[in-house]
């Protein structure tokens, strides 16, 4: 039976901003209402090789969506250096789920790319200031890329200000955005101080830290994806109103996983869910509202939304290659 293979520039080609970001923002409700299965993420640590595999299954069951799948993922952080391939690499597996049959076996690194820039534009829309024209971004890699693609759907970014120490990947970000925005380079505290910030590091030390931040700043913290990591100080998450994606993958390896397993930062400090916000349950940004934090580690539910949406797109366009992966003589 046939089965469509998408490529990495094809998944780039289908998975649109302008679908991905409202087919994400419905993940959230529907995994908030209980119309979705997303068992927890599990890991395989790789010490020899300083990275991990982890894979990423979910099925959604809601109105117009039914739909599962499955991410097989990595973090692989010396892989750019050491093999020229990037840190993040991954294969979604997009199936029917009433037989089981894959439909798609696409590019996980590029779908990843998007969902989480989606994910981003998502909170960002709910908890940054209506009027947000400045962006900071710390961490000028693939990631920084589908940050400013997916924000400025949503917000009318005028002026981005990126934090790097690398300066080829400074130069190569200026680039590619300088004809769309005012883009200059800057400490981390210039960034910081944004409307809204993106943090993209895969640091295990604190870099962002509460002096930095703007009084009304909202920041998606998007890099720490693994238990140690943490890119904001631990004071910003009790200061600010914290959201989080889901609280077993947060509290396990994302921004807040060290304050937490510490004590410093407790459930008396997380505002809710960001799938609570969305679905009215609890309010998002308020006009008395300071620093707000989004603490992402990325879903399943956030990929098979993903996937569906550039199946359909890759379907009606007539893109991708079709094969043969079951014989049913």
């Amino acid at each position: 039976m046939s089965v469509l293979l998408l490529s990495s520039e094809e998944v780039d080609e289908n998975a649109t901003m302008e679908r991905v970001i409202p087919a994400v923002e419905d993940a959230f409700a529907a995994y908030e209402r209980g119309t979705a299965q997303m068992p927890a993420k599990s890991y395989i640590d790789l010490d020899r090789y300083n990275g991990d595999f982890r894979s990423m299954p979910a099925y959604m069951d809601a109105g117009e969506w039914d739909a599962a799948g499955i991410k097989w993922v990595n973090v692989h952080p010396d892989n750019p250096d050491q093999h020229d391939l990037p840190t993040v690499m991954g294969t979604m597996i997009y199936s029917d789920p009433e037989t089981a049959l894959p439909l798609a076996i696409m590019d996980g690194t590029a779908l990843t790319m998007k969902r989480t820039g989606a994910a981003a534009a998502v909170a960002t829309d709910y908890l940054a200031v209506e009027d947000a024209t400045t962006l900071g971004i710390v961490g000028a890699g693939i990631q920084s890329y589908a940050q400013v693609d997916a924000i400025t759907k949503i917000r009318p970014i005028q002026e981005i200000v990126v934090s790097d120490p690398d300066n080829e990947r400074i130069a190569d970000f200026i680039d590619h955005f300088s004809d769309r925005y005012d883009v200059q380079e800057g400490m981390i505290q210039d960034a910081a101080s944004s409307d809204v910030l993106s943090t993209v590091t895969p640091v295990r030390d604190p870099i962002v830290s509460l002096d930095d931040v703007g009084d009304h700043t909202h920041i998606n913290a998007m890099g720490a994806d693994a238990e140690g990591k943490q890119e904001l100080a631990t004071e910003i998450g009790l200061e600010a109103k914290l959201v989080i994606d889901d609280h077993a993958q947060t509290t396990h390896s994302g921004e807040i996983n060290v304050p937490y397993s510490s004590g410093e930062l407790t459930d008396d400090e997380i505002y809710g869910d960001l799938g609570e916000i969305i679905v009215g349950e609890k309010e998002g940004r308020r006009a008395d509202d300071g620093i707000s934090v989004f603490d992402s580690t990325g879903l399943a539910i956030q990929d098979v939304a993903a996937a569906h949406v550039t199946y359909q797109n890759a379907r009606q366009s007539g893109s991708g290659t079709e094969f043969d992966l079951l014989s049913t003589s």
